[in-house]
């Protein structure tokens, strides 16, 4: 079930970019499961990209296109493509191929993302024969459609918008994510597609998206996995009544920055809340670090190991875990006499043990709740930063070991 993550907010449409969806069949007759999306000519698309060196077929393809003109993005769920090698490369540039000849473009304006299961040819033939239903339904309308169509092990689809006012004009921002477990983005199995009618340049756009998502998709972690298919894109449409966004100041600039990160930090976040299994919805925040790297290290240290998560799981206190977990951290002369922990607003551990004030009647009713802060003060620095995970369930062992049946 997912941590405080309810129906879709309102998904204002986003003038010049336009969204279709249609079933391939795939894994299951008659899901929707082939997402294509217009972007108006003129428009600006940048994008980070997972890490991982055994990244997938599309994201390959993706990468090297993004960089000239793109009109379309073309995504599939049930299949990753994946480790799929020359084939997989083969079958990313034919479903691109086929969507350029039914809309009269050159090849290269499309961009292909594909989602789900690693290592099993492209269904290369399903999917093209959805490109034609997909384009049928295109509509600035179909976000919630969307978010819909693009989610695999997800229980609820994934969307945010925001709008502001700029000299009498309203500008639109509106982004839809996908994922729920092989979760730790590293760009940059998560998808996100943000777009906006503003008009903005193509090298603040990707400075744009660069920022945006190091402070929100890149500071989720729900089993410490990068995915070999992680994407997340921002597409300018420029059809807002406004000048050209081309440099990294001003008004209008400000404004548009914080609606992205705001959608980026909201649809991010929604990953976590629904992480495969999730019953917690969990905060770590670092801060007093000598800089962020160390407060990284330490965050991710607690957000990643299990005996925490399944403690996390039981609601139960077991604050040595933390400590633990915080000392292998690799932090360079670190001294455990000036570190305080925290569960909420409780103190857990200060000055290298167990802190004089704590009971464990206290531990146990901050564990209790859905969400929780595990705040660690390092006494270091000047530096913080915040990570969001899950703890791990049950249900998190059944979904990955039943994922391929």
């Amino acid at each position: 079930m997912a941590v405080g993550l309810g129906p879709l907010p309102t998904l204002h449409p986003v003038p010049g970019f336009e969204l279709g969806i249609a079933s391939a069949g795939i894994k299951r007759p008659g899901r929707k499961d082939v997402v294509v999306m217009r972007c108006a000519e003129g428009s600006s698309v940048a994008g980070v990209f997972t890490l991982n060196a055994f990244c997938a077929a599309p994201v390959i393809l993706a990468k090297q296109r993004v960089q000239g003109t793109v009109r379309y993005l073309l995504t599939n769920t049930g299949n990753a493509n994946a480790g799929t090698g020359a084939p997989g490369l083969a079958a990313a540039e034919r479903t691109c191929a086929r969507l350029a000849e039914l809309t009269g473009i050159d090849a290269s304006a499309v961009l292909p993302f594909s989602t789900g299961v690693i290592g099993e040819p492209l269904p290369v033939e399903k999917i093209e024969g959805a490109l034609q239903a997909a384009l049928d339904d295109l509509s600035e309308d179909n976000w919630a459609q969307a978010a819909t169509g693009i989610m695999t092990t997800d229980t609820l689809p994934k969307g945010a918008s925001r709008q502001f006012q700029h000299d009498g004009v309203t500008v639109t921002v509106t982004g839809i994510s996908k994922g729920a477990g092989m979760i730790r983005p590293n760009m940059a199995t998560m998808l996100g597609y943000i777009a906006t009618d503003a008009k903005v340049a193509p090298g603040v756009l990707k400075d744009l998206i660069l920022d945006g998502a190091n402070k929100s998709f890149n500071r989720i972690t729900i089993d410490g996995d990068t995915s070999t298919n992680d994407c997340c894109m921002l597409i300018a449409t420029g059809k807002a009544d406004l000048p050209e966004v081309t440099a990294a100041e001003g008004a209008l600039f400000q404004a548009l920055k914080q609606a992205v990160f705001e959608v980026c930090m909201e649809v991010a976040q929604a990953i976590v809340r629904d992480g495969e299994g999730a019953t917690k919805f969990v905060t770590v925040q670092v801060n007093g670090g000598g800089n962020h790297q160390e407060c990284l290290d330490v965050g991710y240290a607690v957000a990643h190991s299990p005996l925490i998560k399944t403690a996390l799981f039981a609601s139960d206190p077991n604050w040595g875990r933390i400590l633990a977990a915080v000392g292998r951290a690799g932090v360079p002369e670190l001294d455990v006499s000036l570190i305080d922990v925290y569960l909420g607003d409780v103190c857990i551990a200060s000055k290298g043990g167990r802190s004089a004030s704590y009971t464990e009647e206290q531990g146990s009713a901050v564990m209790a709740r859905e969400e929780i802060t595990i705040r660690i003060e390092l006494g270091r620095g000047q530096c913080s930063e915040t990570i969001w995970t899950t703890d791990l369930s049950h249900e998190y062992v059944k979904i990955n070991a039943e994922y391929r049946t």
